[in-house]
């Protein structure tokens, strides 16, 4: 094994100089080299972007896998390259067990056809979500992870490296101001009077001495002024470079932006279809009804046409009308029902016959029927 002892001195001497230098500069009794305004700026401004970097991935991590339990085993599988499994989403998951109770109840039963409706759209989101999440693991949290993991690494290295030259041309500085004054001090006139004139030759012994030492000094002081001005700009460069990951990471923001809108709006589309469909079947089902029992005519159980005029028709009772307000939009079927807007106030009221998921609802001139789920009674 090739061990060097004098570069393990020479590393140790270093080392110790250091720890020397940046003791002192903490009590006080060592100068310490300023960085220029401009540069101090730039290493504010990069760990400011690394501070929110950070915090913006972990809390997208959150966002996008609430489990701690899953997040933990996906960094497992990244960190040994492998794989991840397939895991299902909650709306799959969802889905699925609506479907397998659909066939318990039977198919053919208003429960059962009404839970694989809905277990088709919930498996329907959970695919959108899956999208939604492959898309911005991809283009929003990779980048951000190569930052932190890779930029931001080399960019700490470069510092760190820096911190240590700057420690080494202070303590150059503190080393020639201390040899220039012991040879000053050398050099001062001696006492010729004095009955022993070998002092005068210790003396000029001792002056070319630290003249020596000064020079060594300034030589080593020069090193490392080099040094540290070519480890500044080095830094200086990659600081600089923070403006270019600022551009990158905008671009990424603005995918992870129409990442999500797409999601929305696709969940948004699979809800206002299911309700279509949810509501067409209801009628059938009144139909049906109706048809079975031919005595049983109630406002539900008529076609469009008839039922948006027997709802004109409709007069408010004089007693039992009370005041609602609307919790979400809603939008109208077919004519015998009434579109509704989030927080409007409506009156509303019911008749004989009808179905007690419904209430007809007055806004005004306009009339029609309004679901109950929609609404909030007041009075």
């Amino acid at each position: 094994m090739d061990f060097n002892v004098k570069k393990l001195a020479s590393d140790a001497g270093v080392f110790f100089s250091r720890a020397v230098q940046y003791t002192e500069e903490k009590l006080g009794q060592a100068e310490k080299t300023e960085l220029d305004a401009h540069f101090e700026s730039l290493l504010a401004r990069a760990d400011c972007t690394k501070n929110w970097t950070e915090k913006i991935y972990r809390q997208t991590e959150v966002l996008l896998q609430p489990n701690p339990s899953a997040r933990i085993e996906e960094f497992l599988y990244e960190k040994l390259d492998r794989k991840v499994p397939y895991r299902a989403t909650n709306g799959e998951i969802l889905g699925q067990y609506m479907y397998e109770a659909a066939k318990e109840f039977g198919h053919g039963t208003p429960y059962g056809s009404t839970l694989i409706q809905v277990g088709d759209c919930q498996r329907r989101l959970g695919g959108a979500e899956r999208e939604f999440l492959q898309t911005s693991s991809i283009s929003f949290l990779t980048p951000l992870r190569n930052f932190l993991e890779g930029d931001w690494r080399t960019i700490t290295k470069e510092r760190r490296l820096l911190e240590n030259r700057r420690l080494d041309l202070d303590a150059c500085k503190a080393r020639l101001r201390k040899a220039k004054a012991a040879e000053a001090k050398a050099a001062a006139v001696p006492d010729f009077q004095e009955t022993r004139p070998r002092n005068y030759v210790l003396s000029a012994s001792a002056s070319a001495l630290w003249s020596e030492e000064v020079e060594k000094a300034e030589q080593e002081l020069r090193v490392a002024q080099t040094e540290f001005d070519r480890q500044a700009e080095v830094t200086r460069l990659l600081l600089e470079g923070i403006s270019s990951t600022h551009v990158n990471h905008l671009r990424c923001l603005h995918e992870f932006v129409e990442a999500q809108a797409t999601y929305y709006s696709q969940c948004h589309h699979f809800m206002q279809e299911l309700r279509k469909e949810l509501s067409s079947a209801n009628r059938d089902i009144s139909v049906r009804n109706f048809s079975d029992d031919p005595s049983a005519v109630s406002i539900n159980s008529l076609s469009p046409e008839m039922e948006a005029l027997q709802i004109e028709e409709v007069q408010p009772p004089t007693s039992g009308t009370r005041r609602a307000k609307v919790l979400y939009d809603y939008d109208a079927a077919d004519s015998s029902e009434l579109s509704l807007l989030a927080d409007e106030l409506i009156t509303v009221y019911t008749i004989p016959g009808m179905d007690s998921d419904w209430l007809i609802g007055e806004r005004g001139n306009q009339k029609g029927k309004v679901p109950v789920t929609y609404l909030e009674l007041l009075s």
